[in-house]
């Protein structure tokens, strides 16, 4: 028999609990703020604080991985989906130089302003695009959700804050398969998506139970760019030189390119 007093009970302790959550969210934030704002500028915290706003986020925790180029964080979406939140950060003159490298020839992304922010924001541009392109083309790689300015959400890779771990931290017991299924997806890039990842190797590939995750792929070119016959060549000997590390008889790369491309072996 239901008993109702205590259903009752139960439905004003929610409705209490639900009205606290309310009120410490905005102590909660500003914390957030507090401990985000020793690394960012008012525009990065403005456009986590419109994010916030818009119902993309309802959590931010720490940093997990910070590098050159962004600073990765945990986060919670309001319905309770694991966020990555990356933050690209601006940086030094030297890095901005090599980003161009990979933007200029790409006819994606023709107009290019030189000011430090709007090659900043094209660079987080271009990796949601790269992401949903990969993404529609079957490539496992993080599931994007959206970008504003300089702020990248995606897909969490792992559980409860942990990060899957990175192909070179993994000992694999079918190295042949994940070997196997990541040349697929270099084909799948770039015969589908039209991009070539141009920086692949064991350090941006996850595994996450038991298949390989491609990640970081602002990088990757439109295989119009007049340097993606090279970059894909590069992704292929990475990827054959770290499985023939593990003993994993490699295919012929020469015969890759060729499956892929449908031409001749580069020289």
């Amino acid at each position: 028999m239901v008993d109702i007093g205590e259903e009752i009970r139960k439905k004003l302790e929610r409705k209490e609990k639900t009205y606290e959550t309310e009120q410490l969210m905005k102590v909660k934030r500003s914390e957030e703020y507090e401990a985000l704002e020793e690394v960012f500028d008012k525009p990065t915290l403005m456009t986590i604080y419109d994010l916030m706003n818009e119902g993309w986020i309802d959590e931010i925790y720490g940093a997990i991985k910070a590098g050159k180029e962004s600073k990765l964080y945990w986060g919670i979406h309001p319905d309770g989906t694991e966020l990555a939140i990356k933050i690209y950060l601006t940086v030094t003159a030297e890095f901005r130089k090599g980003m161009l490298t990979y933007i200029s020839g790409d006819p994606r992304f023709e107009r290019i302003r030189k000011n430090p922010r709007s090659i900043i924001y094209l660079w987080a541009r271009k990796e949601f695009k790269n992401l949903t392109e990969a993404y529609q083309a079957k490539v496992r790689v993080p599931k994007p959700y959206t970008v504003k300015n300089n702020v990248l959400l995606m897909e969490f890779i792992g559980k409860n804050g942990v990060s899957a771990p990175l192909l070179r931290e993994v000992e694999l017991s079918n190295p042949e398969r994940i070997y196997r299924q990541i040349i697929l997806y270099i084909k799948r890039l770039y015969v589908k998506a039209k991009l070539v990842h141009g920086d692949l190797s064991e350090y941006n590939i996850m595994v996450w139970r038991g298949k390989p995750v491609i990640f970081d792929v602002s990088q990757a070119v439109s295989i119009e760019h007049p340097n993606a016959d090279q970059f894909l060549w590069r992704d292929i000997n990475n990827i054959n030189r770290y499985f023939a590390e593990l003993g994993v008889e490699v295919q012929d790369p020469e015969e890759i390119y060729r499956r892929i491309t449908g031409a001749g072996a580069l020289r």
